[in-house]
């Protein structure tokens, strides 16, 4: 009783950094070795922190945060805008969205399932348009693709939508406990899921080899996990996958519709008062911690900070899985570094309930933030009405 009287108690007064976010050293991030960090800034509903920690040779990983108005009209509505796209086979694709998604987003006058789809569709349109034109020159560019995981909060309302295996975790305070308890917000599309596997065979019923075991991974046409992407136009567009697209990518006979999906899942939920933050990330840091750590290890230190800690906290468990110690992980240079773990992307936002309630029309700054240290913030607010 006691126990779970001073669990409610740290979460209620838990330390936060000041209203206006980060200090001005923290301002555009930091950097550390292959980690770029920023401990805290504030967005239109709460503190955010965010980390990435390179291990490929190029940064797959792209994200942002856009905090503000979500409209390219002056009467919003206004939010928060979250985005982790995990690349493969290169950068390209990642980047890609990273500069197109949000601006099609901001095309609407609403947020809703339907603004979402379109603005992930048109994404998807635009870099089909991107490979059409490299072609000729840059053919393996047609094998690049990108998880895509986005979340939108406004007017209380969260919209989750994913494509591939990054992953949105919500942390919740039970307050007959005091304790927070993860609940995961988004669905997964890895071939290692049955309903995944299943899902394609009905999806594919005359192949055989739409899902194969290789080297003990489940993988789509024995080439690739996930079953939805942007991006993949070879297994998407049968055109695209030929010569001169390198032979370990191109499938022996045409397809007769995509293999891959560019749909994708999208959920809505009312926040409630109880909930303390959302922690979004790609499968890079869920591969070496679960659901409830990472919700355990938000919750027990002060905000700022959050993203690098869950950072630290699975690179510590790779360097663990190999025997070694983390800071001899730590001196180990991009490229090498990913036989030991992935690109890891984190964004942890919190939202403070008296936030998170307000009217949509409520004017603020401008924020935009990319991983890595991109950033474009303003000083002005937007206009806006009501």
């Amino acid at each position: 009783m006691l126990l779970g009287l001073m669990k409610f108690l740290r979460a209620c007064f838990r330390p936060r950094a000041d209203q206006y976010g980060s200090t001005a050293s923290d301002a555009g991030g930091r950097q550390d070795g292959l980690l770029w960090y920023k401990d805290t800034g504030q967005q239109f509903n709460g503190e955010f922190s965010m980390a990435v920690v390179q291990a490929n040779n190029l940064l797959e990983d792209q994200s942002q945060l856009e905090s503000g108005c979500l409209s390219l009209h002056d009467s919003g509505p206004y939010g928060t805008f979250v985005g982790i796209y995990d690349g493969h086979g290169g950068p390209e694709t990642s980047r890609f969205i990273n500069e197109h998604l949000f601006r099609h987003l901001k095309k609407h006058q609403s947020m809703s399932v339907e603004v979402i789809r379109k603005a992930l569709q048109a994404t998807e349109d635009g870099f089909f348009s991107f490979v059409s034109r490299q072609w000729s020159s840059n053919p393996q560019i047609a094998a690049v693709g990108s998880c895509c995981l986005v979340g939108v909060i406004c007017n209380g309302t969260l919209y989750i939508a994913n494509l591939g295996d990054s992953r949105a975790v919500l942390g919740r305070l039970v307050k007959s406990t005091g304790e927070v308890i993860s609940i995961q917000l988004s669905s997964e599309h890895n071939a290692s899921i049955e309903s995944v596997r299943q899902e394609l065979k009905s999806l594919h019923p005359d192949d055989s080899q739409i899902v194969v075991l290789k080297h003990n991974v489940w993988r789509v046409k024995g080439l690739i996990q996930i079953s939805r992407s942007i991006g993949d136009v070879y297994l998407k567009k049968t055109e695209f996958n030929r010569e001169p697209l390198y032979a370990k990518f191109r499938l022996r006979e045409p397809f007769k519709r995509p293999i891959l999906s560019s749909e994708p899942s999208i959920s809505v939920h009312q926040l409630l008062p109880h909930d303390q933050f959302i922690i979004f990330a790609s499968d890079g840091l869920w591969e070496h911690l679960t659901n409830q750590d990472a919700v355990n290890i938000v919750q027990n230190h002060p905000c700022s900070g959050s993203a690098r800690r869950l950072v630290k906290a699975a690179l510590q468990e790779a360097a663990k899985k190999r025997e070694m110690r983390y800071s001899d992980l730590k001196k180990i240079d991009r490229g090498v570094r990913r036989h030991f773990h992935d690109d890891i992307t984190v964004i942890v936002v919190f939202l403070d309930s008296n936030l998170v309630s307000r009217a949509s029309s409520i004017r603020t700054p401008n924020i935009s933030f990319k991983g890595g240290g991109v950033s474009r913030p303003s000083n002005t607010l937007s206009p806006g009405t009501n």
